[in-house]
């Protein structure tokens, strides 16, 4: 257990359990919800579209150890929701559980490469959570809010990455300095 768990901090828990009961809340609202005031009716009522989601909301567990392995569930665990279940509501946790992951792109992706990689899967993974989504009337009108969101997530977590990098070689300087006196 403690391997599967190596390098997970305690905000890291945080991050996670915070997402994971926000999406058991939307899942159980679309158990139960009437389906008045949707832009489209709910194709779904089962309540194992409650369990299914935590492997969409689980992944961000492990952001620090491999962020594009974490996008890329994910994504992928989120296709499989969308497929199995329909016209459903996720949004709600979803697009904000695709900021964090951006802020996580900026912050702990690495290359440059890794960067755009994980942008696109953030990307990806909007799209696929809102195509079939009921509580919005069209994909444009979210993605006006959502990819700025984004954004904002990764340059944050651009700007905090460098913070970290300029202290820890402030930090290394003196020792180098030292080391040649």
């Amino acid at each position: 257990m403690n391997v599967i768990l190596k390098g997970v901090r305690p905000l890291d828990y945080v991050l996670a359990a915070v997402m994971t009961a926000a999406g058991a809340y939307l899942m159980y609202e679309n158990v139960v919800a009437t389906g008045s005031g949707l832009a489209h009716a709910q194709s779904s009522k089962s309540w194992a579209m409650l369990p299914a989601f935590f492997l969409v909301t689980l992944p961000i567990l492990w952001r620090r150890r491999n962020v594009l392995a974490v996008i890329g569930i994910t994504a992928i665990a989120a296709a499989g929701h969308v497929l199995a279940f329909g016209w459903i509501t996720r949004c709600g946790v979803v697009l904000p559980l695709s900021v964090a992951l951006a802020y996580a792109v900026g912050r702990f992706a690495g290359s440059w490469r890794n960067h755009a990689i994980g942008l696109v899967g953030v990307v990806v993974l909007q799209l696929v959570v809102l195509v079939r989504d009921t509580s919005i009337d069209g994909i444009a009108g979210a993605l006006v809010l959502s990819l700025p969101a984004a954004a904002l997530g990764y340059g944050i977590g651009v700007f905090v990455q460098s913070r970290v990098t300029r202290k820890q070689s402030a930090e290394v300087t003196p020792l180098i300095e030292r080391a040649a006196a």
